[in-house]
């Protein structure tokens, strides 16, 4: 449930990073025309203003592969010494093969392994955490970690207690060892799979194949129970933070920058409140980019490099909380100037 980076050599640091979104911008005032809803309604509720949504025939690799490569182009590598690339998704351009081998033959890297993980929200952490490991026990030099997702594809945009919540988007990382105290310092993921009915897509699984009575139903879009998962993830995102933090002898204070997933933001305005945590040190984009799952992390590490929250030593807290439930912190000291 837990591990730490923090006795292992040598310590992992984010290297380089690189983002994307899609031109297309959906707005409040969009929605207002295609379902039962105000552009004051979702400002007061969610905090959401506009989201970027994919053009036709735009999937998640493709995403996936625009951040990779503005990714590697800031790192300055050839991108032949990628040895792993990990796609945090949970919308894949297809069940099989995973996205990861889509965006490896897209990037024609050659000599790499890869794979995906499905952890909603908590996606780019747990890829985070993962790739890491192999970089900390000296069997990888170079990791490419991917958070990814055209959440578009699987809302319904007759439903406006979801429609109004989601965008699209991807972020990559590139994660190498560390020379220096600058890195991942620990981490820690749970799961807790009494909620996975609170928020998930019911059909196109093995349980329920997709058939003529699952797509009448609407049952290929995200169904998911607001208040429930609401009240869940505030608790969860303090529980999570907290212990990390206390974990490490760190005091709320310590922090320079908390990115946490932007789901809603009042969910992260009580977060930061049930935490203590000075307002001017916390990253909010959603008003801008809405819940774009496994990609929210990356674009906020971004737009808080771009806002001056991160610079090189900032700790820096990360955390997330999805469907499943998931839920995920990693602390490190952020290593780019």
């Amino acid at each position: 449930m837990t591990a730490s980076l923090s006795t292992r050599a040598p310590r992992v640091k984010i290297s380089a990073l690189g983002t994307f979104v899609p031109s297309r911008v959906l707005t409040n005032q969009d929605l207002e025309r295609m379902v039962e809803t105000s552009d004051e309604w979702i400002r007061t509720r969610t905090g959401i203003t506009q989201r970027h949504i994919v053009e036709p025939g735009m999937a998640t690799s493709d995403m996936a592969v625009k951040a990779a490569e503005r990714c590697l182009q800031e790192a300055g590598v050839d991108r032949q010494t990628v040895e792993l690339v990990i796609v945090a998704t949970v919308t894949p351009d297809m069940l099989f093969p995973a996205t990861a081998c889509l965006v490896q033959e897209k990037l024609g890297i050659q000599n790499c392994w890869g794979f995906d993980v499905s952890a909603a929200c908590s996606g780019f952490l747990f890829a985070l955490a993962t790739g890491a490991q192999f970089v900390a026990s000296g069997t990888h030099r170079r990791v490419l970690v991917i958070g990814a997702d055209t959440m578009s594809s699987i809302i319904d945009y007759k439903d406006r207690s979801t429609c109004v919540l989601f965008g699209d988007g991807a972020g990559a990382v590139l994660l190498e060892a560390a020379n220096d105290n600058d890195g991942l310092l620990d981490f820690t993921h749970q799961i807790e799979g009494v909620g996975g009915t609170s928020l998930y897509m019911p059909a196109g699984g093995s349980r329920r194949p997709a058939s003529c009575e699952t797509v009448e139903q609407r049952m290929h879009y995200v169904h998911q129970e607001g208040q429930i998962v609401f009240k869940y993830a505030v608790r969860k995102m303090y529980e999570i933070c907290q212990l990390i933090l206390e974990r490490n002898g760190l005091a709320v204070k310590d922090l320079d920058c908390f990115v946490p997933h932007q789901a809603n933001r009042r969910l992260i305005e009580a977060a930061t409140e049930r935490l203590g945590l000075d307002p001017a040190r916390v990253l909010i984009n959603i008003d801008q980019k809405g819940n774009t799952t496994a990609a929210t992390i990356p674009l906020a590490l971004q737009d808080a490099r771009q806002r001056g929250l991160l610079k090189k030593g900032s700790l820096t807290l990360m955390a997330a909380v999805g469907a499943g439930y998931t839920s995920g912190a990693s602390l490190m000291r952020w290593a780019i100037d």
